[in-house]
């Protein structure tokens, strides 16, 4: 078969087979009376096992070594291939994420694109102080997708304190992205995304927050009820409390449970879970002297009973935490109890 069919069939070009010729791949074995190349069964079967190794990316020398040399092994070729398959895969899929990114941002003219592919490339930067500077850009210049993913994965206390402010000042435009991210594998990310999430001030964050409290990280759970605490949603109490028992962040807990007390109708609730959790008899007393600690914001009857309570608690720490606490509490209702009326005389009344 001559060059022109063989090109025909194959699929392979007239060219690209003169091309294998000089480089010894495939070289017809035969010749016509005129003087013609001639490519027999053989050779044609040979130019489709060339074409079936260069679709799995090797290289023309490989496939000559993979025909000819009988002592070549392909599992190290193909583990080779393998990862150069998937940095192609991770460097195409890094481009598609860019593009998409600029499309989000509905660039107006050139001059968008680039800078928004400086801001882009900015953040990525193996630099701290340079994607600090970037986070804190204008919050319109930056994909919200950029800033998400840029803040799941910063390590940097300062450039992830910035990232989160970016995102705050974004509105809830990254939430879906953060909510995907409290069920990362990863225990960092899933404690980022939540921290980002507690700093935008919205009702679809808060709706977040709620849920978070039944996730199944911990460290999630207990920065949600922070985060719901001073939002006083009363749902973070018993997260809140439990933190206080645990001596996890317990300051910050209480301070939590304070905020929520100063509405009345919480205030003698809060003061009945805490006295619940101080009869729990697996608490131990530095537990217990903590959660004497937390009654002492809690304004209410219940939370000024439970510490006369205490305070002929059988753990003296506790008795003599609650009874300072009590005299505190006693001492500042009467600085503050309000001057009685003044009763005036018939025939008088006030200046003026």
């Amino acid at each position: 078969m001559l060059i022109g069919d063989v090109a025909r069939r194959s699929g392979v070009s007239a060219r690209m087979l003169r091309h294998y010729d000089s480089l010894g791949l495939v070289r017809p074995t035969g010749r016509t009376d005129a003087g013609y190349r001639e490519y027999s069964g053989e050779d044609i079967r040979r130019i489709f096992h060339i074409e079936s190794l260069r679709s799995l990316g090797l290289s023309l020398r490989d496939v000559g070594r993979a025909l000819d040399d009988p002592g070549f092994t392909p599992a190290e070729l193909v583990d080779d291939l393998i990862r150069q398959t998937r940095e192609r895969i991770a460097a195409e899929t890094e481009l598609l994420t860019r593009l998409s990114r600029i499309g989000a941002a509905e660039p107006a003219g050139w001059e968008d694109v680039l800078q928004i592919v400086a801001l882009l490339q900015a953040l990525g930067s193996k630099s701290a102080g340079t994607r600090q500077r970037a986070a804190l850009s204008s919050v319109d210049e930056v994909p919200v997708e950029a800033l998400v993913e840029a803040a799941l994965s910063e390590t940097d206390p300062n450039v992830a304190g910035a990232l989160r402010w970016a995102l705050a000042r974004s509105g809830d435009g990254g939430l879906a992205l953060l909510a995907e991210g409290l069920g990362a594998p990863e225990a960092e990310v899933r404690k980022r995304a939540v921290r980002s999430i507690a700093e935008i001030p919205n009702g679809k964050a808060t709706a977040l927050l709620r849920e978070a409290l039944a996730n199944p990280d911990i460290v999630v759970r207990r920065y949600a009820a922070l985060a719901l605490g001073a939002r006083g949603v009363a749902d973070a109490v018993p997260t809140l409390i439990d933190m206080i028992v645990e001596e996890t962040n317990d300051v910050d807990a209480a301070d939590a449970l304070s905020a929520l007390a100063s509405d009345p109708a919480s205030a003698d609730q809060i003061a009945a879970r805490l006295v619940d959790r101080l009869a729990h008899g697996t608490v131990d007393s530095s537990a217990r002297r903590r959660l004497t600690q937390a009654l002492a914001d809690i304004p209410g009857s219940t939370a000024s009973d439970a510490l006369a309570d205490l305070s002929h608690d059988e753990d003296r720490a506790v008795a003599l935490t609650a009874a300072y606490i009590l005299g505190i509490r006693t001492a500042r209702q009467r600085n503050f109890r309000p001057d009685p009326p003044i009763e005036y005389a018939e025939g008088e009344g006030a200046a003026g």
